[in-house]
């Protein structure tokens, strides 16, 4: 008797604490699921030079398991692909102590999935802070 009472309870637990859940944040299949992008998600300032900004995107590409095609250091772009489709991932220099990273597609068609974005952008976040890349002073 005191068995069904508890399994019933935590039946009906399991039942409620769903209906509870935050429907405003992004789920595993809106990562997955191929949708218009806004081209503003594909952009992002980083409080770091260039250089590391270029060796972090290389690091999140390989990382993600796309395809290098081409890389350009001193343009600084590299093209890769990903899920059969080209992106351009460029990092400009914003201001002597920033850099921008924009990541869009090669077609300028914004139709794939937000999460190669996204899941480039977080191992970046990721990983900015612990780069062993240091200006090396001159020796004179």
């Amino acid at each position: 008797m005191i068995k069904k009472v508890i399994l019933t309870i935590f039946s009906l637990l399991c039942l409620v604490i769903p209906t509870f859940a935050d429907d405003s944040t992004m789920t595993l299949s809106n990562f997955t699921s191929v949708q218009t992008v806004s081209p503003d998600i594909c952009s992002k300032l980083y409080q770091t030079s260039t250089e590391k900004l270029f060796y972090l995107t290389i690091a999140a590409i390989n990382a993600n398991n796309f395809k290098v095609d081409e890389i350009q250091s001193k343009t600084g772009y590299i093209l890769f692909t990903a899920v059969g489709k080209q992106y351009l991932a460029t990092i400009a220099k914003f201001s002597s102590a920033s850099a921008i990273l924009k990541i869009s597609p090669v077609n300028n068609i914004y139709y794939f999935q937000p999460g190669i974005v996204l899941n480039m952008f977080k191992y970046i976040d990721l990983n900015v802070q612990y780069t062993p890349i240091e200006d090396i002073p001159e020796i004179k």
